[in-house]
């Protein structure tokens, strides 16, 4: 099967809400990018065979042009035209009905609590919750179809990953995906010992809501970010073993270009350790974050040797 090839626009790194593990914390000061800059972009991305296109932030709906961005994308003949978004605006209801209407066909919302306290916490916006749970409603009321989430695991929500996950489920979303914070740079890597977990620790609330997907036959909920050797009875739920298989991804930054996402985050941010060599999935396996390395060691990887 050929590769969908997929282009993420990042846009600016302005945003509505300051998540406290934000990896884009060190970069507001960037200059966001212009219309004509992305609509450029649109363009040679399209013209070079891209038919999914994504465009993320910071927090792409605060921006001025934000409609026009997905009428010029619908324009361009672009298949799939997704963000992902804290969801906040979209919690007036015609701003969602014209996003739909200008091109929008896809849609992650970011939840990172199963309730105000948490998420509100996390992302230090208060009635962010509220806000984000009515945009939900909203498209679910325009019959919206194409929702999805996204769910951060750090320290202060990981052991309430089967209570978001539960929330989502009864929100009747069948896309999500839990996320292993990224350390590499930003609020994460500023803070490592505040934010980032043990993989050991974490590993069994991961299954803990993989085990419920099966149980409701969900078979569109993943993980990301974590090492195969915790994970060998879930590989159909990991999501860059999807990716890998499905997509052909570029990220156009205001700050960097990278024309192949999964080889640059498994060669340049990842690391599999010598204790991995002989593992059945090593070839698989993208490893661990190196930041996440230097403090906790590789100790917790347990190779499968057959």
């Amino acid at each position: 099967m050929e590769k969908i090839k997929k282009t993420v626009i990042i846009t600016g790194y302005d945003c509505n809400n300051f998540c406290r593990f934000c990896i884009n914390s060190n970069k507001r000061d960037i200059p966001i990018k212009n219309t004509a800059q992305i609509i450029s972009e649109m363009k040679i991305a399209r013209k070079n065979g891209s038919t999914y296109l994504e465009l993320i932030g910071g927090e792409v709906t605060i921006r001025d042009d934000v409609l026009l961005l997905f009428q010029y994308a619908k324009k361009l003949g672009f298949k799939t035209i997704m963000i992902a978004t804290n969801g906040r605006m979209f919690s007036y209801f015609d701003f969602a009905k014209k996003s739909i209407e200008a091109g929008l066909n896809h849609i992650v919302f970011s939840i990172h609590g199963h309730n105000d306290k948490l998420h509100d916490f996390l992302t230090q916006a208060p009635g962010s919750f509220d806000q984000l749970v009515k945009g939900i409603n909203n498209f679910k009321k325009l019959g919206f179809k194409n929702l999805g989430t996204n769910t951060t695991v750090v320290k202060q929500n990981y052991k309430f990953l089967p209570a978001i996950a539960k929330l989502i489920f009864d929100m009747g979303i069948k896309n999500s995906e839990y996320i292993f914070v990224d350390p590499t740079y930003g609020a994460a890597y500023d803070n490592f010992n505040k934010f980032v977990p043990k993989i050991s620790t974490t590993a069994p609330y991961f299954k803990k809501v993989l085990d419920f997907a099966r149980k409701k036959r969900i078979s569109d909920w993943t993980v990301r970010y974590v090492p195969l050797c915790y994970f060998q009875k879930y590989k159909n739920y990991i999501s860059e073993l999807r990716e890998v298989k499905n997509f052909s991804t570029q990220h156009l930054a205001p700050d960097f270009v990278n024309k192949d996402v999964s080889e640059s985050r498994k060669n340049i941010a990842r690391a599999k350790p010598k204790r991995c060599k002989k593992c059945v999935l090593y070839n698989q396996c993208e490893g661990v974050w190196k930041e996440y390395l230097k403090y906790y060691g590789d100790k917790e990887l347990k190779p499968i040797l057959k």
